[in-house]
Parts: C-alpha cells; sequence; structure tokens
C-alpha cells in the first residue's frame, strides 16, 4: 500500500501518512507539519526562558520569542524552501523563526543541537498518540464488555483446530477478548511513559555548551521525563518497544478479527458483521454479505506489524549519533500510529453492530448428535472404576459412527454393552446436559470484570 503525503511540498519536511481512507483526523493532526513546527517552537521557547532564568540570555529576549511567534502560522511552503538550500530541516526553520522574532533570534537553539528537537519533538508526538490509541482502546473494551454481558449464557460451540470440541458461550469469547485488550491498554500506557522522554544535551549529549537546567525545564514543560543519557540522541530501545506495543495490539485486533471471520462462514454464521441497507457484497453476486470490515483488519494488522521490524533494527547507531533511523521514523511514526487508530475505531464500530444469532450457535452445538459430550462420558467412566484405556476406547468406538453420520451417540453409548454395565440410561442422559459446562461462566467473568 503506498503511503500518500499530507501535502505536495517534496522537501524533507513533508510527512507521509497512510491515504484517508484508513485515516481519522484526530490523530493525523498529530503528524501534520504545523503541528511539528509549533512542537519545535515550543521546545525552543521552553529552552530560552530556561536560559533567560540561569542568565545565559537576556529575560526580555525570551519573552521577545514568545511574543513574536507563540501565534504564528508557519509557512511550511517557505520552509521547504529554505531547506532546498540548506538541505538540513531544523536549520531551515530556525531561519524561518527568524523571520518572526527578529534580532532576538540569536538567542535561539543556544548550545543546543538538532536531535535535542526532533528527539523531544517525536517523543512528544509519539506520547501523544498513545494518549489518542488508549483512549480508542477505552471504547473498544466498553463495546466488548457490552456484547459479553449480553450474551454472557449464549451457549455455542468451542472448537480446536477449527473443529467442534465442547460448548462455551458467545459472552465467553467477548470475555477473553475484554482480557486481552485489557492488557494491550496496560502496554500502551507502558509504552506512553517509556516513549515519554526529552533530551536537551547538546551535541554528544555532554551538555557542554547547554545546562542540564535547561532539559529539566523543557521537560517538565512539555509533559516529558528527562532522558537520563542521551548521547545527542534518544535511545531507540524506546521506540523499538513503543512500535513492538503497537505490533501486539495489531496482533489482537487481527486475532478477534479473524474470530469473527470464521463465525460469518457460510457453514458457520454464528455472527456476522452489520450489512447496512443499500450496501453491496459482491459486484457478480447479489447475494453476498462478506466480511470485509474485519478482513481490512487483518490486513491493516498486518501493516502495523510489518513496521516493528525497523524500529527494532534502528536501535543500532553508530557512535553518539547518526541519522539511519531518522527515514524510517518519519514514515512508521505516523503510519503505525495513524493505522491502529483507525483499526481500533473500525473494530470498536463491528463490535457494537455484530449480528449474533443464537439460534444458530444452538443448531451447530447439535450438528454431532452429542458428541461434545464424550470427555464427561469418559470421566464417568473412570469414576466407575474402568481404566482411562478402557474407557476412551468405549466412548470412541460410540463416536465415530456418530462422526460419520450413522446414528446418534447418546443411543450407541446406552446400547453398548460394556458402557451399560457400568452407567444406567439416567445416568447416561445426564452426562448430556449443557448447563453442566456452563457452571463455571460467572467465576470467569468475575475475574475478568471484578
Amino acid at each position: 500500500m503506498t503511503a500518500q503525503p499530507l501535502s505536495n511540498n517534496r522537501s524533507e519536511s513533508k510527512v507521509f501518512l497512510m491515504i484517508p481512507r484508513y485515516s481519522r483526523p484526530e490523530m493525523v493532526a498529530i503528524w501534520e507539519p504545523q503541528t511539528r513546527f509549533r512542537i519545535w517552537f515550543e521546545i525552543e521557547a521552553h529552552a530560552c526562558d530556561a536560559l533567560a532564568e540561569i542568565g545565559v540570555i537576556p529575560k526580555e529576549s525570551a519573552a521577545t520569542i514568545w511574543k513574536n511567534a507563540k501565534d504564528v502560522t508557519f509557512d511550511v511552503a517557505r520552509i521547504d524552501e529554505i531547506e532546498r538550500v540548506t538541505k538540513h530541516d531544523v536549520i531551515a526553520f530556525l531561519t524561518h523563526l527568524a523571520e518572526f522574532i527578529g534580532e532576538d533570534s540569536r538567542f535561539v537553539h543556544q548550545g543546543m543541537t538538532s536531535s535535542d528537537v526532533l528527539d523531544t519533538c517525536l517523543n512528544v508526538q509519539l506520547a501523544r498518540a498513545a494518549d489518542l490509541l488508549i483512549k480508542d482502546v477505552d471504547g473498544l473494551l466498553a463495546a466488548i464488555k457490552r456484547r459479553a454481558f449480553e450474551h454472557k449464557m449464549t451457549p455455542g460451540i468451542g472448537r480446536s483446530h477449527g473443529i467442534h470440541a465442547e460448548p462455551v458461550t458467545f459472552g465467553l469469547k467477548m470475555a477473553q477478548a475484554y482480557a486481552e485488550f485489557s492488557r494491550c491498554r496496560e502496554r500502551l500506557v507502558n509504552a506512553r511513559k517509556e516513549i515519554a522522554t526529552c533530551a536537551i544535551s547538546g551535541a554528544v549529549g555532554t551538555f557542554a555548551n547547554i545546562d542540564p537546567r535547561v532539559e529539566e525545564h523543557v521537560a517538565k514543560q512539555m509533559g516529558l521525563a528527562v532522558e537520563p543519557v542521551s548521547t545527542q540522541v534518544i535511545p531507540r530501545d524506546r521506540h523499538a518497544m513503543f512500535f513492538a506495543t503497537l505490533g501486539v495490539v495489531a496482533s489482537s485486533i487481527e486475532r478477534l478479527a479473524t474470530e469473527i471471520r470464521h463465525l460469518q462462514r457460510t457453514e458457520v454464521l454464528e455472527a456476522e458483521e452489520f450489512f447496512s441497507e443499500g450496501q453491496k457484497g459482491s459486484s457478480a453476486m447479489p447475494h453476498k454479505r462478506n466480511p470485509v470490515l474485519t478482513e481490512n483488519l487483518t490486513g491493516l494488522a498486518r501493516l502495523v506489524r510489518g513496521m516493528v521490524t525497523p524500529a527494532l533494527e534502528n536501535v543500532a547507531l553508530w557512535h553518539e549519533r547518526d541519522i539511519s533511523h531518522s527515514s524510517v521514523e518519519r514514515m512508521i511514526g505516523p503510519d503505525a500510529t495513524v493505522t491502529l487508530d483507525f483499526a481500533l475505531a473500525r473494530l470498536t464500530g463491528v463490535i457494537e453492530k455484530l449480528i449474533v444469532y443464537p439460534e444458530n450457535m444452538k443448531k451447530n452445538l447439535d450438528r454431532l448428535g452429542g458428541l461434545i459430550h464424550s470427555q464427561r462420558v469418559l470421566l464417568a467412566l473412570t469414576q466407575k472404576g474402568v481404566s482411562r484405556e478402557d474407557s476412551y476406547s468405549y466412548v470412541q468406538r460410540n463416536a465415530m459412527p456418530v462422526w460419520r453420520g450413522e446414528g446418534d451417540f447418546l443411543t450407541l453409548l446406552k446400547a453398548d454393552k460394556d458402557v451399560a454395565a457400568k452407567l444406567s440410561d439416567t445416568e447416561l442422559e445426564d452426562l448430556f446436559d449443557l448447563g453442566y459446562h456452563l457452571k463455571h461462566v460467572d467465576t470467569i467473568f468475575k475475574r475478568v470484570f471484578g
């Protein structure tokens, strides 16, 4: 999928974002050039405040810097024009900034290096993006919880290897998803905390030309923590963990989307995506109602995970810094967060409007003629003194004909002399009670929802 530029500018100041089809405005706004330049200015202006406070620059100059540029709309085209000459984005921005500030612009960027601005800004953007993603997960959790309690005791067949196993409830499927996305939320909170650091330490990170108190002030004003050792760049293990977390969240999205896709298969049809009036499923076959949203989510999840490996490879930079990470982050920063934001919102909509078919779940439960109770019969025989090996053999020899469509499991068990010698008809009938499998649903819900 080809990323599209937010504007037609062709210089380094542009930001690449996913196409509007898979973007939402609030997350996109975080990565717009105007937002980035505003953050750059705030970093520089806060640094000037600190420099003025410790007597490095005049306080009047720090005030003028804020006054002359605080409400400015930066001219992205002008910055691009300058950068085409300087081949340096931060210098291009500082040159443009000086056009507003005037003579006092000489005090801007005192003792700082480009990475101080770029890295601190990126972490501000990632932290803001994390805030939106956490909010997205909260919305998804609310939707899942509502559907979980709605179908808490709606019985359906559990499957292993795609094959009918034993009964579950649709509510338990939702409870599992709720627990998983609760963990996703915790991971995002931790990732946000880890990424939200500030570096204003100058060339090679030694503070030789800037006082550490400047960094402390900027960090506080920007809502960040001080990076203990920045080496001129903030260590990229933080970013690797951040994007790895996004990849895990994407995988959880795909897991739930895949479950819904399977449940919507014609042969199953226990749940399906909402199909709106006027919606078309196929250009050729008018009857089709396809799981297009969850298929889309599967693809978007793959895309987000594809950005994890480049983030991991960015960790190993040369010595105190290089910029091999830069081009990667200009792409994956917006792309991963914008895509995941969209995916979480789309999944929330799918869950909120998901059509559930309890009658089809009951039909599928009965499809194998009672074989779903085979383990309970096995255990009952062992409780009557039959070895596990013999118990398994007795049950399986009656199960296989039913599997082939040659009879009813309970009837065959009653007619089996070895089984009948240990279990009466009444005892066998009691073993086919569906409610037996659901007796601990409340326990599980209490664990998940408290």
